[in-house]
């Protein structure tokens, strides 16, 4: 299954049925009067975050979502039945914004939300509603009121608790690998990841979702490289893994430019806790580590962690550090051994 974050959707609530235009007509009754029914007013389009969907992917395929019309109203006083009403789910954690891609309507981030997107229109009134003393036979009845429609955007923003930072190439997509079951691409050149990919790691009996993104580049805030679109994949994580590639020859400069596009991007997300490590240590002698560890955590003004994700050396600490900043309700631990281990399935690419 692909990993699809935005999709466009058309979404019409139904029109109201139209009022009836009927008079009683019953034998022995002379002067019956006007009997119309309103009509039936539209069903309504609804959106609902659900749980078990983790991917906008099956709107590549079905984009209009109409609401049927109510039905017209009737003689003997009954009114039309109403449209059935539609529900849109998608994934906990989508944006639904309007046609310009910047008004959101509404954010779903909580299993169960359900929100109304558009609302069906209004059945209109039958003759019995315009009965007066000076008009005790009208002939008119009103059409049903047309429903809304509107294109939307559909903007998944994953849940995790963790998010992934680090230039192309800097080992997340290897790390997420070793630490959960996700099976993301992993190869020697830039851009392997493309899509988000999802892992859940167990730290001492907690439960730990991890999200990987793709790598970043300068310019990145502004869409460059794969951009700005998959920044907003980990604006709601607790805490930033921020993973540097060891074997380059400037360390800090890729540490800045990292900060730099963060910060430029959104300054609630740059100051997110995060923890630093020096990423493929085991291709690099101790000496040249102690240097560069010493020079990052100078800039960086925290502690540097010094790990392998191939080699599995020092991962388990990083995460551990990781694991303090996790401020989500734990009340739900579960029995597990003090041992990290990797456990759960993974909301990645097939």
């Amino acid at each position: 299954m692909k990993f699809l974050d935005q999709a466009k959707i058309f979404i019409k609530s139904g029109d109201g049925g139209a009022g009836c235009v009927s008079f009683r007509r019953e034998k022995y009754i002379e002067f019956g009067g006007p009997n119309g029914g309103d009509g039936g007013s539209g069903g309504n389009v609804y959106i609902e975050a659900v749980p078990n969907l983790n991917t906008l992917i099956d709107f590549r395929y079905h984009q209009h979502f109409k609401a049927p019309k109510g039905r017209n109203g009737m003689g003997s006083d009954k009114t039309g039945p109403k449209g059935k009403d539609i529900v849109i789910k998608v994934p906990v954690g989508t944006e639904v914004l309007a046609d310009d891609q910047e008004t959101l309507i509404v954010d779903m981030i909580e299993a169960g939300q359900k929100f109304l997107l558009a609302k069906g229109g209004d059945g209109g009134r039958g003759n019995a509603q315009f009965k007066s003393a000076t008009n005790q036979a009208p002939r008119y009845a009103e059409p049903g009121w047309p429903g809304q429609e509107m294109w939307v955007w559909l903007r998944l923003k994953v849940i995790a608790d963790v998010g992934l930072l680090g230039m192309p190439n800097a080992g997340k997509s290897t790390f997420l690998s070793v630490v959960t079951k996700a099976r993301p691409k992993i190869a020697d050149y830039p851009f392997t990841t493309i899509h988000p990919n999802l892992g859940v790691a167990w730290v001492d009996g907690y439960e730990m979702v991890i999200a990987d993104i793709p790598g970043l580049i300068e310019g990145a805030h502004e869409g460059t490289g794969l951009g700005d679109r998959f920044l907003k994949h980990i604006e709601r994580c607790y805490a930033l893994l921020h993973l540097v590639d060891a074997t380059l020859d400037d360390v800090i400069g890729a540490y800045k430019a990292i900060r730099r596009e963060l910060e430029l991007y959104d300054v609630a997300t740059a100051g997110k806790p995060e923890v630093v490590a020096l990423n493929k240590c085991d291709a690099l002698t101790e000496k040249e580590l102690a240097v560069k560890q010493r020079q990052l955590e100078k800039v960086s003004g925290k502690k540097v962690f010094v790990m392998s994700a191939v080699a599995k050396r020092g991962i388990w600490e990083c995460l551990r550090e990781v694991n303090r900043y996790i401020t989500r309700d734990r009340s739900q631990k579960e029995e597990a051994p003090m041992q990290i281990e990797a456990a759960g399935e993974p909301w990645s690419p097939v």
